[in-house]
């Protein structure tokens, strides 16, 4: 049985007889991304596994940076098990430092660049992360004086890694740690290392109706079947090319575009933010095979009259959230629907999947172990053939527990084991196989563009405003992003509500994530309750949703 070298406490870690049973039917890979990556370049040393605008990487080119750059992590005083903040876009730089820290055992904790000193200062804190790696170009903000700020308020932060930052970054640079270490001995160095399929990948971060951040432990063997899983979905073998704009750090960046490329040979095209003609230039130019988005893509793609300038012959397939009907009838290639949870769940279909399939259901595992149920939410009985139901799931992927938070675990799971998504869906079968359709959520939360907004934790912040008396916040429509938060305001008497741009620089002032801020305002007496007096909050969202529809100011 494939031991566990570096135990973190806090982690909950599947039972030993579960793991090696995974281990043995090919659920899980016996193995690590690191050695995945060292033997992709054996195998093609000179093909190219990183494309940018800024730059490219062969996959020699890309094990050698990441070898040095683990070893120096090493030497400079992180150790295996250690966690990392990571604040990063999506670029080179960003794929070697996540692909160095797996090699090294260290653990990146996968936050995003927009977080401020509540998100960062929280997680730090809950992981006590001894790393902190940070892009100085991302945007205006000044990220590295944040870093700064955040390792005077968070004693355990101790390493700084600057990438794409002016000079030496007082010694701090990732290139500078990169070009100090020589590769000979940066392979002796990582000869020590220990890591198997059952240590900690990464930490990676839920969406949830709260402000407390959940941390969802993932692991080497088990990613890398993962992302096996879906490429075989997907049909995609060594010799496929993806292209990935949005967030690398995020699960799905790093199941759809890192992975596949570090352990199977699949050439990565990465573009640091969404622009859908360069995107169209970018899959003409290199051939892309495959394009997946999670968010604002597919309605931005939608909108994009000048499609015949570009030659999309060598797209064999492009997999979206929704309205995959319309994005193949736009692009004359073969779309279809997906579902990703990062509690370890994705669902997909093929370019050859029936239509029906494709276009009206979020397709299938790609793990033929994983088993979906669809339950009464109340009652946890099966839902009727046809009937919908919250999709329930457990399986190789599934996670055996959010990191340190036995409360929250305690109402996670099913009481026989399956992880609770708050999804409603719809069973279906298409030729044999068992797909599903997504119908709405439970949860309270806000999806923008892929990126979850905890309603409950925008709300204590909004009600911190000296007008506001109390606020909820709920989902409104949006063409772009599919849903954008609209908060609904009592005042205090006198008072006069603050605008949207107002409130945002209120909240952004308390330290809360930008995305995370209301798009719309709107002032009622009253919030419109259920018989039982719960606040009403699918009134709510019916109202946002007409006022959207009317075009009503916000």
């Amino acid at each position: 049985m494939a031991p566990i070298h570096c135990p973190i406490e806090g982690v909950t870690y599947h039972p030993p007889e579960r793991a090696a049973r995974w281990l043995a039917d090919g659920s899980w890979v016996d193995g690590t991304v690191g050695d995945a990556l060292r033997a992709s370049a054996r195998r093609h040393p000179d093909r190219l596994a990183l494309i940018s605008d800024e730059r490219s990487l062969s996959y020699a080119e890309l094990d050698e940076a990441t070898e040095r750059l683990a070893a120096a992590l090493l030497q400079a005083g992180l150790n295996p098990g250690d966690r990392a903040m990571f604040q990063m876009g999506t670029t080179v730089e960003t794929a070697i430092a996540l692909l160095a820290c797996f090699k090294a055992g260290v653990v990146p904790v996968c936050s995003l660049p927009q977080h401020r000193e509540v998100e960062i200062g929280q997680l730090a804190r809950q992981t006590g992360a001894r790393g902190y790696f940070v892009q100085a170009d991302f945007g205006a903000f000044d990220l590295v004086a944040f870093a700064r700020q955040m390792m005077q308020a968070v004693p355990s932060l101790q390493h700084l890694v600057v990438a794409r930052g002016k000079g030496d970054v007082d010694g701090q640079g990732l290139q500078a740690l990169i070009g100090a270490m020589p590769l000979e001995t940066a392979r002796k160095l990582l000869e020590r290392v220990r890591l198997g399929p059952r240590d900690v990948l990464s930490f990676q971060l839920s969406g949830g109706s709260t402000g407390l951040p959940k941390i969802i432990p993932r692991f080497h063997g088990e990613y890398l079947a993962h992302a096996a899983g879906w490429q075989r979905v997907y049909g995609i073998g060594e010799q496929a090319r993806v292209i990935w704009s949005l967030p690398l750090l995020h699960n799905a960046g790093q199941l759809y575009a890192l992975i596949p490329m570090a352990a199977s040979g699949v050439t990565t095209v990465l573009m640091p933010r969404v622009d859908i003609a360069r995107m169209l230039e970018l899959i003409e130019a290199h051939r892309v095979t495959h394009a997946l988005s999670i968010g604002p893509i597919a309605p931005q793609l939608l909108a994009y009259r000048e499609l015949a300038r570009h030659d999309l012959s060598s797209l064999r397939l492009f997999a979206t959230m929704s309205r995959a009907d319309l994005l193949e009838a736009h692009l004359g290639v073969p779309c279809s629907n997906l579902y990703g949870i990062t509690e370890g769940m994705l669902l997909g279909s093929g370019p050859d999947a029936p239509a029906f399939r494709r276009h009206h259901t979020q397709g299938a595992s790609g793990c033929p172990a994983d088993e979906l149920v669809l339950l009464d939410p109340q009652s946890q009985e099966r839902a009727p053939a046809g009937g919908m139901g919250e999709l329930c799931f457990r399986g190789p992927s599934t996670l055996a527990g959010y990191y340190a938070s036995p409360e929250t675990n305690a109402s996670a799971f099913t009481r026989e084991g399956f992880y609770r998504t708050g999804d409603m869906m719809r069973a279906h079968v298409v030729d044999g196989v068992t797909c599903y359709s997504f119908e709405g959520r439970l949860r309270d939360n806000i999806n923008r563009g892929g990126e979850k907004i905890g309603c409950e934790e925008v709300e204590e912040f909004v009600s911190r405003h000296p007008a506001v008396a109390d606020a909820k916040l709920v989902a409104m429509p949006d063409p772009f992003y599919g849903e954008k938060g609209c908060v609904f305001l009592v005042l205090r008497p006198g008072m006069a509500a603050p605008d949207v741009k107002e409130l945002a620089q209120f909240l952004v002032g308390q330290g809360l994530a930008k995305y995370k801020c209301p798009e719309r305002v709107e002032v009622v007496d009253a919030f419109p309750v259920t018989r039982v007096g719960k606040v009403d909050k699918a009134a709510l969202r019916a109202t946002a949703a007409q006022l959207v529809a009317q075009g009503a100011g916000a």
